[in-house]
């Protein structure tokens, strides 16, 4: 099996070709645009409420509005709802939610377009036991879900209903957690248990989703899953999604860096963000992904590959380089922020970059979100930086006695023609249609690729020239470049995420260089770019939150309580939170987590360590500083520090 065989050509851009599936009016697949969607946060059974805020979902740009049906109530209420919606003029496709309750899904599939079913709770109840399986009883296990999965597949082909099978990463069955492992290959099997019974029952409106918290686990499952498609002869829709992305910019950058990553391959139909915040302000988000990442085909063309060497896009895998200075060699990658060509340098000239000097004190304070290099154009700092530090300059106004300076050259003739060479780095810029270059300088281990493109599909452009580099067998560093014009932030965290997000979870770049022009604001894209390395898991600078966006099964406020943990923990760099707002994923999605604060009760929350439960049913009103005495008593605890001014 050809190992890129998930998209035909590596370096063009080309839909997947999926079948279309009709959602109520719409349709998913096959030629039609890609769909936006989102999920209520009400109460099911409060008709008004639910009512109401799916016509300000619609009106955001909803093209489904998916409703939590945890039972039988919930999914008769459905009715009411749509002829609610109906009477008001709203005629979107309702999707029912369900997780454990298949009662609930078969009401529900007689009234709505479309029914989500997750084939790890569907028919399972999570234990977390490892189960040794013969052929036999693995057969047995399959035998049982066929015959309580059938019945739900027979009303949605008399009633014309279609189905998402949805894989959370969260919620996998311990069948699938005993004989794959957490792995990106069980979650798809996970779908494939249920899609194989409905491709034999001749049911094929179904649509199939890989959601997970880990923007890697995600990618490489949605990957795996177009392969086994093809293997059995299937090419089912896409619904894609970042599970418990979280809020505010970390939501929005976690989110644009997985969906954007499978956009920018043409892979993916639909298109859910799940942000710990109202549904509407999902829609803006959503929009700009697909907008930043579809459709760019008049570009120019990018040279094919004729062959891989080493680069797998179904595992993580580091790309092998060279240790030049702090780049390369297994160390995180670096940030390189951009001065431009500034006219003074001054301490305070630093701030945007996290480097903060305070004159009383004499003394630097390196922030988290600190750049590794600045690059300073002609001009070198008249006073000394912070040890780890570098200043990064032109060539031409390089020297031997700049110790703190690494000279950047304009292309590979100007490196190879000039005398002023460091021993130690050296930065040469490079275009990604230059492939000749590689070549010219593949031998030179002091030399750090600064990779850019002119071409609308910079991603194809770059993982082309970075997979040459490979076929090379060269192990030289390589730092992804980009100009940014925009002044909407939104549009900044989208673009820069999805482009550079694709190269990190593949592992192909060693650092980030933004060149910020018209205005754009030099620290907000530093810490854009800090966020899109901690959501690639390329390098952590603060608390990670896995935070589910609110839905009808929620037990307490999460945005409140999400901004109320986040006041209190965002100073503990490393460590990872789960904030859930029910049970439905949270053992299972909290995996990757350090801690887990779930909603168990109306008002009761349960803590974790891991996945393990360490305080059932706290009062909500003192649940979070409960939190905090767990982590202090892990020893994961330190107190705030004091930023020097």
């Amino acid at each position: 099996m050809n190992k890129m065989s998930y998209i035909p050509f590596l370096n063009a851009y080309n839909r997947y070709e999926s079948r279309e599936v009709k959602v109520g009016n719409i349709g998913i697949g096959g030629n039609n645009p890609i769909r936006i969607q989102s999920m209520t946060t009400t109460d099911t059974m409060d008709t008004a409420a639910t009512i109401a805020e799916s016509i300000a979902m619609i009106e955001a740009g909803c093209e489904l509005v998916r409703i939590t049906a945890p039972g039988k109530r919930e999914a008769e209420n459905l009715k009411n709802i749509k002829e609610g919606l109906l009477a008001k003029g709203y005629d979107v496709p309702l999707v029912a939610d369900i997780h454990f309750t298949p009662v609930a899904a078969e009401v529900a599939a007689r009234i709505v377009a479309k029914v989500r079913v997750n084939p790890g709770n569907y028919t399972d109840k999570k234990k977390f036991k490892v189960i040794e399986y013969t052929p036999e009883t693995y057969q047995a296990e399959i035998d049982r879900i066929r015959k309580r999965f059938t019945p739900l597949i027979e009303i949605c082909k008399e009633e014309g209903t279609a189905m998402r099978i949805g894989t959370n990463h969260g919620s996998l069955s311990d069948r699938i957690l005993s004989k794959y492992g957490d792995t990106p290959e069980g979650m798809v099997e996970s779908a494939m248990e249920f899609l194989r019974i409905c491709k034999e029952m001749n049911y094929h409106d179904v649509i199939l989703s890989m959601k997970a918290s880990n923007t890697l686990v995600m990618v490489q499952a949605y990957r795996h899953l177009i392969v086994k498609m093809q293997e059995e002869g299937m090419n089912y829709p896409l619904h894609l999604g970042v599970t418990e992305a979280g809020d505010g910019e970390d939501g929005r950058i976690k989110s644009a860096v997985g969906i954007g990553t499978m956009l920018l391959d043409g892979i993916g139909d639909t298109v859910r963000v799940s942000l710990t915040e109202s549904p509407v302000a999902e829609m803006p988000v959503a929009i700009s992904i697909v907008e930043h990442t579809v459709g760019k085909k008049e570009s120019p063309s990018i040279e094919p590959i004729e062959n891989e060497v080493g680069y797998d896009p179904f595992h993580f895998k580091r790309r092998s380089t060279n240790k030049v200075g702090v780049i390369g060699g297994g160390q995180v990658p670096v940030v390189i922020g951009d001065f431009g060509d500034v006219k003074a340098l001054r301490q305070s000239s630093f701030f945007p970059f996290d480097l903060k000097y305070s004159v009383p004190l004499d003394k630097w304070n390196i922030g988290d979100f600190a750049c590794d290099f600045v690059y300073t154009g002609s001009l070198t700092p008249s006073f000394k930086l912070p040890g780890l530090v570098n200043c990064i300059v032109k060539a031409d106004d390089w020297n031997f006695e700049m110790e703190s300076c690494i000279p950047i050259f304009t292309d590979v003739n100007s490196f190879s023609g000039s005398k002023a060479q460091s021993e130690k780095m050296n930065f040469v810029h490079v275009m990604a249609d230059q492939l000749d270059a590689i070549e010219t300088l593949k031998d030179v281990e002091s030399v750090v690729w600064v990779l850019s493109s002119n071409n609308d599909h910079e991603l194809l452009d770059m993982r082309r020239w970075l997979i040459a580099l490979m076929n090379s067998g060269s192990k030289q560093p390589v730092i992804a470049y980009k100009k940014t014009t925009y002044t909407d932030e939104l549009s900044a965290q989208v673009e820069l995420s999805a482009q550079f997000g694709s190269l990190l979870v593949d592992g192909l770049i060693d650092g980030i260089w933004v060149k910020e022009e018209k205005g754009a604001e030099k620290e907000k894209l530093n810490k854009i770019v800090f966020g899109i390395l901690q959501a690639s898991r390329s390098r952590v600078s603060k608390t990670e939150y896995i935070s589910c966006p609110s839905c009808g099964r929620t037990l307490f406020d999460l945005q409140e309580t999400t901004a109320k943990i986040k006041a209190a923990t965002s100073h503990l760099k490393g460590v990872k939170i789960g904030i859930m707002g029910c049970i439905v994923n949270g053992p299972g999605e909290m995996a990757d987590a350090d801690y887990g604060y779930v909603g168990t009760g109306i008002g009761k929350i349960t803590l974790y360590k891991g996945q393990e439960v360490v305080k059932r049913n706290i009062a909500s009103e003192r649940a979070v500083e409960d939190l905090i005495d767990l982590i202090k008593e892990y020893g994961d605890w330190s107190e705030p520090k004091e930023l020097i001014s």
